[in-house]
């Protein structure tokens, strides 16, 4: 079976659990190589690289297309419908990674990481300018958006740490005192935190008017997808100081361009859409896609099929 992995990482040493399977790796960026290689393709391993119904046509032999993670909103579902290609990702595999940065950029942009680590590399980080205070996690209200794995893992750190934490998530589950509705939420959240799909409902859910809710010097916090943000209303608040600062691993426009006035900020702690790129997800991304490999090429069902 022939699979394409369209990510720049080494499939040799992984066991391909009894499936003949040839894999060719090619690079996000290389255009030229992944057009080379979709004709022979039965098989993408998906990223984030979006899939369009071009490259779908391009591809005639193509069975599957195996997100490796959870969101499915780069990959035109409805042209590989039609061409009866099976869509599946992996809920769940990256929560983890995922959990674990959402934490580090709360504690970044508590303590103004970016802002001390140029001072320190220019000579100059001590003592530490009155404005560059910090704070701390412990007895803070983070609210969560989104009820999922992920936001279950982060809760337990934080509330380890000793935050009050609250979540909103699209069922209502009112015998959860904390449980809260989106609104209630940001009006009671230090530090908001986004772990929820990009959808039509979803797109700039956290426009100018809720980011207002927020109470001034809170903290936003975004490793699900950029555009749950409106970005030009979080420049607004985070350049006029009414929210103190952000941590973003996801953007609008990805690869996130040098130019975005985000990252002009020395409020903002920035990373580029790599929450869950840990040696450990890779182990169990591999692990799931190379069983759909095998439940492919022996007509059982797909784990967790989206189309």
């Amino acid at each position: 079976m022939r699979v394409l992995l369209h990510y720049d990482t080494d499939f040799s040493g992984v066991d391909p659990n009894g499936v003949d399977l040839q894999v060719a790796s090619c690079p996000e960026e290389d255009d030229e190589r992944f057009a080379e290689l979709l004709p022979e393709a039965e098989v993408i391993w998906h990223v984030l690289r979006p899939l369009t119904a071009a490259d779908l046509a391009r591809a005639p032999r193509l069975r599957l297309v195996q997100k490796l993670g959870t969101g499915v909103n780069t990959i035109d579902l409805d042209a590989a419908a039609e061409r009866g290609v099976a869509v599946a990702n992996m809920p769940g595999t990256n929560a983890q990674a995922v959990a674990e940065t959402s934490l580090l950029l709360m504690l970044a942009a508590l303590r103004r990481v970016v802002t001390f680590d140029a001072r320190t590399r220019e000579g100059r980080g001590w003592p530490a300018d009155r404005a560059l205070v910090g704070g701390e996690l412990s007895g803070r209200t983070v609210g969560l958006l989104g009820g999922g794995q992920i936001a279950g893992l982060l809760r337990g750190m934080l509330e380890a740490i000793g935050a009050t934490v609250l979540y909103t998530s699209r069922r209502p589950r009112p015998d959860d005192p904390a449980w809260r509705e989106l609104d209630d939420l940001l009006r009671a959240s230090d530090i908001v935190s986004v772990h929820i799909p990009l959808t039509a409902e979803t797109h700039h859910l956290l426009d100018r008017e809720r980011l207002a809710l927020l109470p001034p010097g809170a903290i936003v916090v975004n490793t699900a997808r950029g555009a749950i943000i409106d970005e030009a209303a979080l420049v607004e608040a985070l350049a006029s100081g009414r929210l103190g600062g952000a941590g973003l691993d996801v953007f609008e426009h990805e690869p996130v361009p040098a130019g975005n006035p985000l990252l002009a900020l020395d409020t903002v702690v920035a990373m580029p859409h790599v929450a869950w790129l840990t040696r450990e997800t890779w182990d169990r991304y591999f692990a799931v896609a190379v069983e759909n490999c095998r439940r492919l090429a022996s007509g059982e069902d797909l784990l967790h099929r989206v189309r």
